[in-house]
């Protein structure tokens, strides 16, 4: 884990977040705990040693009261064998190594432990990146890394697998918002800590010329109908279970008591066998 790539500016994100304030500007957090409690109602289980990876304590700790709130540092402060549901929320998207922060959470549940996780994806703000690419390229000729990036779903159940986890299940939602301008929209984003905190990232603000073009575009390719413009966020669930002896598990090849062609009532052929051509 220590080999890892620096991505993200640790003194830059916690100074952004310093600035989040309460009520209504985590309505993503918001969102995302919902569907977690509904994800949770599902599994039918009762979780007594609850611990909650995030950059947010004072807001998840009212959303799971009693829950061990763990900072999202490279290194996690978890206890190893000790969970029994340990929930990543809304900050896998600024790990420098996701693959690293899942491990460290499947070392630190028991055994039969459930694994939940919510972060933002791959498509979250996809308007937003295209318009300044193309103002930044017309009006400055080359582009600047202004907004992180982030993973997609496809690729987020292979890191589940590397990790240990079993029956490994990765899902997104995608949540559109409307807002009176682009300049509007990136007010928010601070007030929900999300800037750029890109290592990376250009130090140099954006002038007036560039965020004028970028307004242009963005108004004439993501508008809406009462002439709002739109961002997409998109939250990406992941869930996986530490392995253990009770949980069910693929049947080895050939131990099948019903051929499948029974099953469904046809006719089975070999691979062999020519079809018949006057059926």
């Amino acid at each position: 884990m220590n080999n890892a790539p620096i991505l993200t500016d640790r003194t830059a994100l916690l100074h952004h977040r310093a600035r989040v304030g309460d009520g209504d500007d985590l309505f993503l957090h918001a969102q995302a705990a919902n569907e977690l409690h509904e994800r949770l109602q599902e599994v039918n289980r009762t979780f007594t040693n609850i611990a909650i990876v995030t950059g947010f304590p004072r807001f998840w700790e009212d959303q799971f009261p009693g829950a061990h709130m763990i900072e999202d540092t490279d290194t996690l402060d978890l206890t190893v064998d000790t969970y029994d549901l340990v929930i990543h929320a809304m900050a896998l998207h600024w790990a420098n190594d996701p693959v690293g922060q899942l491990i460290q959470c499947h070392r630190a549940l028991k055994s039969d432990g459930l694994f939940l996780c919510v972060c933002l994806g791959g498509q979250t703000l996809n308007e937003l990146r295209s318009v300044l690419a193309q103002a930044e390229t017309t009006l400055r000729g080359g582009l600047s890394p202004r907004v992180a990036p982030m993973g997609e779903v496809r690729d987020f159940g292979g890191l589940l697998q590397r990790a240990g986890f079993a029956l490994p299940v990765a899902d997104t939602t995608a949540v559109q918002v409307a807002y009176q301008s682009m300049l509007h929209l990136m007010r928010d984003l601070r007030r929900m800590g999300e800037t750029s905190a890109l290592a990376m990232r250009s130090k140099q603000p954006l002038h007036r010329d560039l965020l004028q073009e970028a307004e242009r575009i963005y108004r004439d390719h993501f508008s809406a109908q009462d002439d709002r413009i739109m961002a997409t966020f998109e939250l990406i669930f992941l869930s996986g279970w530490v392995p253990d002896d009770s949980q069910q598990k693929p049947l080895r090849p050939g131990s099948a008591k019903q051929r499948l062609a029974d099953a469904l009532g046809t006719p089975e052929l070999r691979l062999d066998d020519p079809a018949d051509s006057s059926k």
